[in-house]
């Protein structure tokens, strides 16, 4: 298997603190830094969140306005994706970053247990969220946390609210959500060619200790690859992973042994049908 693989590294999510891993980075200086090694690992997309300096979650967009400006000066051509995940705000807010025009963007098109809540993603929003990225030319990567939600992402395509094949995002593993099945899995992949067609390109998020997993699976399958400290902060049981590049390389590696090259910035922008870059 020749083509090249997708390394999307989430760096910080909204949950990790560096009680739980000091590698976690919070500051936008520690974001750019670790996206940086990441993107000199091997990544070509970052998933990105923005944390207060008391580490709890925000939607502030001047956050997100300093963090890409920092992401355009130190990792030109990469792939620029914000979280508009219902951690860091409610209703609109989630989505109030999108002005930014980034290249990419999270879109949760349904609702679905978690841990400890239920994560809400009412139909008004979604439209709306959608909405905001038709607008301002955001690519949406739609987070699949079940079945239901690869189905409505082609609903959605068929009605024009999202304009391009749907990019679709399989995560497996959070607790009282989708558990890592394989045969879900591989059901997973047939739905989306089924729908979107035999070439559409997709990616695997496995959570916590099932993210090698995941990563193996997708590489294994000819997907892409999702890593990093949002989802993970352990490269084993007893070793904490010091860096979202230590879990970057970890995918690179899978893709040796699978014999599939490690997509740069400009292959995953051209697979992904994206805009070209504003800094390179």
């Amino acid at each position: 298997m020749t083509s090249p693989c997708i390394i999307c590294v989430a760096i910080t999510g909204s949950l990790p603190t560096k009680a739980n891993n000091p590698a976690v980075p919070i500051s936008i200086a520690e974001q750019v830094e670790s996206t940086q090694e990441a993107f000199e690992a091997g990544a070509s997309i970052v998933h990105a969140h923005v944390r207060n300096d008391d580490e709890t979650p925000s939607s502030d967009p001047e956050k997100f306005a300093a963090l890409k400006e920092g992401l355009g000066k130190h990792c030109p051509g990469m792939i620029i994706q914000f979280s508009t995940g219902g951690r860091s705000g409610a209703g609109q807010s989630r989505g109030g970053m999108l002005s930014l025009r980034p290249d990419m963007a999270s879109l949760s098109v349904g609702s679905n247990n978690f841990p400890t809540r239920v994560y809400e993603n009412p139909p008004d929003l979604v439209d709306w969220l959608a909405s905001q990225m038709v607008k301002y030319d955001v690519k949406p990567e739609i987070e699949a946390f079940d079945l239901s939600h690869i189905l409505k992402a082609a609903q959605m395509h068929a009605a024009g609210q999202i304009t391009t094949t749907p990019y679709v995002q399989f995560v497996m593993g959070v607790k009282n959500a989708m558990p890592v099945d394989r045969e879900v899995f591989n059901f997973y992949i047939k739905t989306v060619k089924r729908l979107f067609g035999s070439d559409a390109h997709w990616c695997a998020a496995g959570i916590g200790a099932h993210q090698y997993t995941l990563n193996e699976w997708a590489v294994a399958a000819g997907g892409h690859a999702r890593t990093g400290l949002e989802d993970n902060v352990r490269l084993d049981r007893d070793t904490l992973a010091p860096s979202n590049a230590a879990l970057v390389q970890r995918v690179v590696d899978l893709c040796t042994d699978h014999e599939r090259p490690v997509a740069t910035w400009r292959e995953a922008r051209a697979m992904l049908g994206l805009r070209p870059s504003s800094g390179v």
